[in-house]
């Protein structure tokens, strides 16, 4: 099919330069990385040329879904892609999060992709890229990553670096882009006692960029180990996660999974191999700890601490439409729980709760290295609470031999295939010691922001304080963190298809009626940079804080270029994607220079 496909861009204009005219949009002059279709876009040759460096590995990016279609109308050209069977196949397993991270260049919610090509029974519907890139590298080497690499900053285009897609603000996609996939490196070495610098000697594991949480957590587990991970059983752990920070069941215990790195192999902007860690670059170091994802260079293997794996207990909690339909019953059991935060995560607990229109579930509390004996006690507070308000609920304990039967008996994979917008808050102890009820208050307002929108939104919530076990707090994850009692995630739905005054309206609603509630409710939390809205006004301070200055210098040093792109990442600002989420571009260096920030987001003037 690339054969095909490249004899179809060979049509195209031949590239003459690496950068094309100024672009002008909405009154402003804009520098833009080359696209199909401009005369800085690579050669057909070229592309063959890097497909040899790569080992055959590089791929014309085909969507799964255009199996359901007849044909795929690709920027590259239109191929034929009808295949009932695999059709079928795509249909039973496209909500599966595993099948979904195992695809090219798949995202896991396809918001980020504007989501052109669906599963249709009629094959006869148009089937196009959408917000996607057209050639995928499936690296099966460092070297394939270096290649696109350099490739990309040769030919000025965009890159995007994908593991899994576990991605809820569309960063692992990107309109017109090269991808470089590294889901297939899983190489998970334990070391018995880490002998690099930092003065931690003891036990450690080296994985690859493509290891996921629970592939990661069964292979530790054979040691006796435990790690920081996140909570979904598919998250990668090397990338988006350690440079966001990575929050999961262990954070109580043992900080933020970017506190437990002890060193990077990395590829830079400027495609050079370095090791980093506390002696070698270790501002490098520190900034891809929880500084932002794909911000500073491709992490291609990462070193983490590792903990025994200990014998736990876990609780599950239900209030639901089993339970009750008064709403005011449902509402006060929520705010019982909900006031307990300070005293579950003081007492070493991690709790992962879903909250939406009478449907409430926690599942479950995690209690590390403690008896179900002791957790009932420390539930004991809120059961008490429930029983005399006359709230019903349904409550089950269990015992574990080790964090991972645990984990695997009671964390679940989410469905893939979602297509809403993500925001989120976190709440610090103070917000729920001196404001518990106008925090529930929000949550009414995130689940039921208008009133067309009632009982659309939903919430997954995260008890942990990455501070409660003093761990090393050496990273660049906002110092709020070590504050915190909940971390919330706030989504809305969007409906396929929405009209592009549709979609503004609903991302309105997100940032200005559902996160402002949550804002408002805490005034002394924060935002987490991989879970929550990226278009809220002055980010940077939400997601970093006091740090802020000192990252958005690191990314002007190790990538000055601006060839490594995220939303809402350090030193992005003069970047945006233009022309209805397509084009990345950068203002004109002659052209405006400041721009007015309102609840709306970013207008420039002329």
């Amino acid at each position: 099919m690339l054969g095909q496909v490249l004899a179809l861009a060979a049509l195209l204009p031949l590239a003459l330069a690496a950068k094309p005219p100024p672009r002008t949009w909405d009154g402003v002059k804009w520098d833009c990385k080359c696209y199909h279709g401009d005369a800085c876009w690579p050669k057909p040759a070229q592309w063959e040329k890097l497909k040899a460096s790569v080992g055959g590995n590089l791929v014309v990016h085909v969507p799964p879904e255009s199996a359901c279609h007849n044909t795929f109308d690709g920027p590259l050209g239109t191929v034929e892609t009808y295949d009932a069977a695999r059709c079928a196949e795509v249909n039973a397993t496209y909500t599966d999060e595993q099948w979904s991270t195992d695809q090219d260049a798949l995202s896991l919610w396809r918001y980020g992709t504007n989501a052109t090509c669906n599963i249709t029974p009629n094959p006869e519907e148009p089937c196009t890229l959408g917000y996607m890139g057209p050639y995928v590298i499936l690296a099966k080497e460092h070297a394939h990553i270096k290649a696109g690499v350099d490739f990309a900053r040769k030919h000025n285009l965009r890159l995007i670096i994908r593991n899994t897609g576990h991605d809820f603000l569309g960063r692992s996609t990107g309109w017109g882009a090269l991808i470089i996939n590294t889901h297939s490196f899983k190489d998970i070495d334990i070391i018995d006692a880490f002998d690099g610098p930092g003065g931690y000697d003891g036990p450690a594991v080296k994985i690859g960029a493509g290891v996921q949480g629970a592939e990661l957590l069964e292979a530790v587990s054979q040691r006796g180990l435990a790690v920081v991970t996140g909570e979904c059983p598919t998250v990668g752990i090397s990338g988006g996660l350690i440079q966001g920070g990575g929050h999961g069941p262990l954070t109580t215990l043992y900080g933020m999974a970017a506190d437990n790195v002890l060193e990077f192999d990395v590829l830079t902007a400027a495609g050079e191999y370095l090791t980093v860690n506390a002696e070698n670059e270790p501002s490098l170091f520190w900034a891809l700890k929880g500084g932002g994802p794909s911000t500073y260079a491709v992490v291609l293997s990462a070193t983490l601490r590792a903990y025994p794996d200990l014998p736990s207990a876990a609780a599950e909690l239900f209030i639901n439409f089993t339970h009750t339909v008064d709403p005011d019953v449902y509402w006060n059991g929520i705010r019982l729980f909900h006031k307990h935060s300070n005293h579950f995560v003081d007492n070493g607990l991690y709790v992962y709760f879903e909250l939406g229109l009478l449907l409430f579930r926690v599942k479950p509390f995690v209690a590390i290295n403690q008896t179900v004996e002791a957790l009932r006690s420390i539930l004991a507070p809120m059961e008490a609470d429930l029983d005399a308000a006359g709230v019903p609920y349904g409550l089950s304990y269990k015992e574990h031999a080790s964090f991972h039967d645990l984990y695997v008996d009671h964390f679940e994979p989410e469905p893939a295939g979602g297509y809403s917008l993500t925001g989120g808050w976190l709440f610090t102890r103070t917000d729920v010691e001196e404001n518990n009820d106008g925090i529930i208050e929000a949550f009414k307002t995130v689940v039921s922001p208008r009133e067309d929108l009632a009982g659309q939104g939903f919430m997954i919530g995260h008890l942990w304080n990455a501070g409660y076990g003093r761990p090393e707090s050496n990273s660049a994850t906002n110092p709020k963190f070590r504050e915190a009692s909940d971390f919330i995630i706030s989504t809305l739905p969007v409906p396929l298809g929405a009209s592009i005054a549709e979609k503004a309206d609903l991302q309105n609603i997100l940032t200005n009626v559902q996160d402002e509630a949550l804002r408002q409710a805490g005034p002394n939390g924060c935002a987490y940079v991989n879970e929550a809205d990226p278009l809220q006004e002055n980010w940077q301070g939400h997601f970093w804080g006091d740090l802020y200055p000192d990252l958005k210098a690191l990314k002007k040093k190790w990538d000055p270029e601006g060839l490594l792109y995220a939303v809402s990442t350090p030193g992005t600002e003069e970047w945006e994607v233009i022309e209805y989420g397509t084009r990345l571009c950068k203002r004109h260096a002659k052209g405006p220079k400041q721009c007015e920030k309102g609840k709306g987001g970013k207008k420039c003037k002329k």
